[in-house]
């Protein structure tokens, strides 16, 4: 069974996409329709822009994501059995099984990441990579600090991230490096994804996803929140608003995947993030990346 699954922020790089721009009609056409619907070049960003442009939260999310959506599009063989998408990467996800369409799929993207945005410039707050350390260490550190602090990316056994405001992330990189972790090192991020801290954040996609239609997917989506096969759009679209302040449980979905039968994993958009971090939480696992 093949399982296509999809890269979050921090996947991105300079002239992602400009290969299916200029060799595909299709994929010209999707992008094109996509600055319509933005309201500016965002492929221009995406081709030929700085590092720096492409950083910015309002472009990364739907950058990634169009990279994502529009592969899939252009793919001769693609015919998943079951997806799944790394929190940003569920969306694209959600276009690649039917269950939304491109344009819907991209206003939420992009309502996303503004709302994301806002709530970082409320307080003062970060991530913070946890590594060789049990899950269960990392969760009770989380809980004996004064503050916010949250596992919020449980991306391979003995890889977490945290999430929450600076002076909490901070103390605790301490005592998890007093617990014995080999590392525990600030993100060069701008908020605290997948936190408490993103509630402002939830509310506002809450109304948009409420104002937006799912359709009945063509296969599963093992989602964030739950881990667990999701077919029906109201479930879909519940677990979508909690993943803004809810963990991404990726160790555990690419777990179940593979407990569903997945016997091979596809990535499909930029970098190959997801492949290593599927070959960690599974050695036997065979992952590759999607080619158009």
């Amino acid at each position: 069974m093949k399982a296509y699954i999809f890269p979050g922020q921090g996947a991105q790089f300079v002239g992602m996409g400009k290969d299916l721009y200029e060799n595909s009609e299709v994929a010209k056409e999707l992008f094109e329709k996509a600055n319509e619907i933005l309201g500016f070049r965002i492929t221009d960003i995406m081709f030929d822009g700085t590092v720096e442009d492409l950083k910015q939260t309002k472009v990364t999310q739907p950058a990634v994501f169009l990279h994502s959506v529009i592969l899939a599009k252009t793919l001769g063989d693609f015919a998943p059995d079951m997806v799944a998408g790394h929190s940003l990467g569920e969306f694209s996800a959600l276009v690649a099984n039917g269950a939304l369409s491109f344009e819907d799929g991209l206003r939420l993207v992009s309502q996303r990441a503004l709302a994301m945005q806002k709530a970082c410039e409320k307080e003062p707050s970060t991530m913070a990579a946890v590594l060789g350390l049990e899950d269960q260490v990392v969760e009770q550190v989380c809980r004996e600090i004064d503050g916010i602090v949250v596992a919020a990316n449980y991306n391979c056994p003995g890889q977490l991230v945290i999430s929450g405001s600076t002076g909490a992330v901070t103390l605790a990189c301490e005592r998890m490096k007093e617990a014995g972790a080999k590392r525990a090192l600030m993100l060069p991020v701008g908020g605290a994804f997948h936190s408490p801290l993103m509630k402002p954040a939830e509310e506002e996609l809450a109304a948009a996803i409420a104002n937006t239609i799912f359709s009945q997917p063509i296969c599963p989506v093992y989602q964030n929140v739950t881990t667990t096969a999701v077919n029906d759009p109201e479930e879909i679209k519940k677990n979508l608003i909690a993943q803004l302040t809810a963990p991404v449980k990726w160790t555990q979905s690419v777990q179940q995947m593979i407990n569903d039968g997945a016997t091979e994993f596809i990535e499909v958009g930029p970098g190959k993030v997801l492949q290593g971090l599927v070959k960690k939480i599974n050695r036997e696992a065979e992952a590759r990346s999607a080619e158009a």
